[in-house]
């Protein structure tokens, strides 16, 4: 490939972080995004400082927020004229149910309807590069998903892993519905699953320990950069090789409810 712009989400540590390293050891130019600036700055001058590449930028946002979600794309929309890769890395995995400021599960805003909103608002400047690729960080979690329409956000119980598995669902079901919307344009959209890694969520979620974040990067890293997967879309996969996922991310009515509500929700 060329060199792109890329974006990746909540990529100050951990998995994100890992990926913008491996990416701007290849030269392309990486906006990085995090919610504290300094730690953000820090993180620029670390990767610029290990891959002797000095095109690394930064965008803070808060994920838990509509509003910043909103601020956040429309400072890439006023900065930038084109995004050629665009990395859906941020998650969280809450053990307590803590409702955001707009009134949603933290779960469920940071890890599908913060994504699901910064992906639209920026389709001005994915459909300005010449060959866009769309990656949102799923998990093997999500075959264990429940999806009760009236419990989105713990409105009748929630358990964390519950919370957690619906938003990874939610990640590929919306992977499919915008790979179908853009099927006649230069924009592939796919999902991932990126392995059992050491990380903050992992130890938060499940107090174990997993496989090193190189191993983690590895198949975002993939499907950004391959050429394997230029003309691949609407597809799910783990250790960089396309796999299916569970049966209930395939059904259509699902992806399109999903994403009616999800438009309702954030006000797109």
């Amino acid at each position: 490939m060329d060199k792109s712009i890329v974006l990746i989400t909540g990529s100050t540590d951990g998995i994100g972080k890992q990926t913008a390293l491996e990416l701007a050891a290849l030269g392309h130019k990486i906006i990085l995004h995090g919610r504290d600036k300094i730690k953000c700055i820090k993180n620029v001058n670390q990767i610029e400082s290990e891959t002797g590449n000095t095109e690394v930028e930064y965008v803070t946002g808060n994920f838990s927020s509509i509003y910043d979600v909103k601020k956040m794309a429309s400072e890439l929309l006023t900065k930038y004229d084109r995004l050629d890769i665009v990395i859906n890395n941020a998650g969280v995995y809450m053990n307590e149910k803590v409702i955001t400021v707009d009134g949603f599960e933290t779960t469920f805003a940071v890890n599908h309807l913060a994504p699901f909103l910064l992906t639209n608002m920026l389709l001005p400047l994915i459909r300005n590069s010449g060959s866009a690729r769309i990656i949102n960080v799923s998990s093997v979690a999500h075959t264990r998903a429940q999806l009760d329409w009236s419990n989105l956000n713990g409105e009748k119980k929630f358990d964390g892993y519950s919370a957690y598995a619906l938003s990874k669902l939610a990640n590929v079901l919306f992977t499919y519905k915008l790979a179908e919307i853009l099927k006649n344009e230069v924009i592939t959209v796919n999902a991932l699953h990126p392995g059992v890694i050491t990380t903050k969520l992992l130890l938060t979620g499940f107090n174990i320990k997993g496989a090193s974040l190189r191993e983690g990067a590895a198949t975002s890293v993939y499907l950004a950069s391959s050429p394997e997967v230029t003309n691949v879309s609407g597809k799910y996969f783990t250790k960089c090789i396309e796999t299916q996922s569970s049966s209930e991310s395939y059904d259509l009515n699902l992806q399109t409810v999903l994403w009616k509500k999800s438009e309702e929700f954030v006000n797109l």
